[in-house]
C-alpha cells in the first residue's frame, strides 16, 4: 500500500450527502401532492440547493489530507429533467452526482418492471446531463430490499446507499449486510455492487438514529457531534444526509397532514443551516469526501472508472 492509501486509510472520513428533492415531494406530503400536481407547485429546490453549494464552498476545513471538502448529491430525476443547469452546476463545483430515482416512489410499492424503469431512466438522464457515468443510487425513504438491490445492480450502479437500520420508521426497508465491512462503513454485496449505509449507533438491539435529516434537526448539535465522534472512533467513517428543503423555513405550510407529520417536517428548519455549520466545524480534523472517492480510496473500484 502506498503512502496516499495509508493516509486515506488512517484519516477519518465524513460522507456528506444531499437528497435533491423539493418540499412537496416528501412522503409525508404525498397524499396532498400526488405526482400529477407537482408541476403546479412552487419549486424552491434550486434556491435551497444553491445555498448548500455556497455553504460547501465556504467550508474552511481543508486539512492534512489536502482535500477540498466535497459532497454527494442524490438527485431526483423529476428535478433533473426540469433543472439540468442546476445539476451541471453541482458537478462543476466538484461534487458527485448520484441517483435518487425518478419519481420518488417507495421501491416496494412498485412492480419490478416499473422500478427498473425508474432506476434506469434516472441514471440515463443524469448521465446525459453531466456527460459522465453515474455510480450511486439511493432509494426514496430508504425503501430498500434484497430484491431492489438486484435491480440496482442490473441497472449498472456500482454502489447503493439506501440502508438505514433505524427500523422504527416503517417506510424504511431492510437488508442483511455482510458480517464484516470491506473498509469502515463500506460493504461488498456482490462482485459488482457495494453498500454504503446511513450511519446509526447500535446498542445491542437498540438503534439511535444518527444519519441526519430530521434527527439532525431534533438533536442538539453538540450532542449530535459527540455521538458522531463515537462513530468515527469505531468505524473511521460516518455517513450524513439531508435535503435542500430542510434549510427553508419559508416554504409553504401544508394543510391536511397530521400534527406529527407537520412537526417532523418543519422542526428547526430555520436553524438547520446554522447547525450544519457548527457540526462541520466540529469535525475539522476529518476529510469530507464523496461516496465514490471513499470507495476509490479503498482501492476497490480502480478498474471501474471511479
Amino acid at each position: 500500500m502506498n503512502s496516499n492509501s495509508q493516509t486515506a486509510e488512517n484519516m477519518k472520513s465524513v460522507l456528506l450527502t444531499v437528497d435533491v428533492e423539493d418540499w412537496f415531494q416528501v412522503e409525508n406530503h404525498r397524499k396532498c401532492f400526488p405526482l400529477d400536481s407537482w408541476s403546479s407547485c412552487e419549486m424552491r429546490v434550486q434556491k435551497n440547493t444553491h445555498l448548500l453549494l455556497d455553504f460547501f464552498d465556504s467550508m474552511d476545513v481543508q486539512n492534512a489530507s489536502g482535500m477540498t471538502p466535497r459532497a454527494t448529491f442524490f438527485v431526483l430525476g423529476w428535478v433533473a429533467k426540469r433543472m439540468p443547469r442546476l445539476i451541471r452546476e453541482i458537478r462543476s463545483r466538484g461534487h458527485e452526482i448520484a441517483s435518487h430515482g425518478f419519481h420518488h416512489n417507495l421501491c416496494y410499492t412498485q412492480s419490478r418492471p416499473d422500478l427498473r424503469k425508474d432506476m434506469a431512466e434516472s441514471k440515463e438522464l443524469l448521465e446525459d446531463i453531466i456527460g459522465e457515468p453515474i455510480h450511486g443510487y439511493r432509494a426514496p425513504n430508504f425503501s430498500i430490499s434484497k430484491d431492489t438491490l438486484r435491480i440496482v445492480e442490473e441497472c449498472g450502479y456500482l454502489y447503493d446507499s439506501s440502508f438505514n437500520s433505524f427500523g422504527i420508521n416503517r417506510r424504511y426497508g431492510w437488508i442483511e449486510l455482510p458480517v464484516h465491512p470491506v473498509r469502515g462503513i463500506l460493504y461488498r454485496l456482490s462482485d459488482c455492487l457495494f453498500e454504503l449505509p446511513v450511519s446509526n449507533i447500535h446498542f445491542g438491539r437498540c438503534v439511535l438514529p444518527l444519519g441526519g435529516g430530521g434527527y439532525f434537526r431534533l438533536i442538539p448539535v453538540e450532542i449530535f457531534s459527540r455521538l458522531v465522534r463515537f462513530t468515527l472512533r469505531k468505524h473511521h467513517a460516518y455517513m450524513f444526509y439531508m435535503h435542500p428543503w430542510e434549510i427553508d423555513p419559508d416554504q409553504p405550510r401544508v394543510e391536511g397532514v397530521s400534527s406529527l407529520s407537520s412537526f417532523r417536517h418543519r422542526f428547526n428548519l430555520g436553524k438547520a443551516l446554522q447547525k450544519l455549520e457548527r457540526f462541520v466545524g466540529n469535525l475539522r480534523d476529518c476529510q469530507f469526501v464523496t461516496c465514490s472517492h471513499y470507495i476509490r480510496d479503498g482501492v476497490l473500484l480502480g478498474n471501474a472508472g471511479i
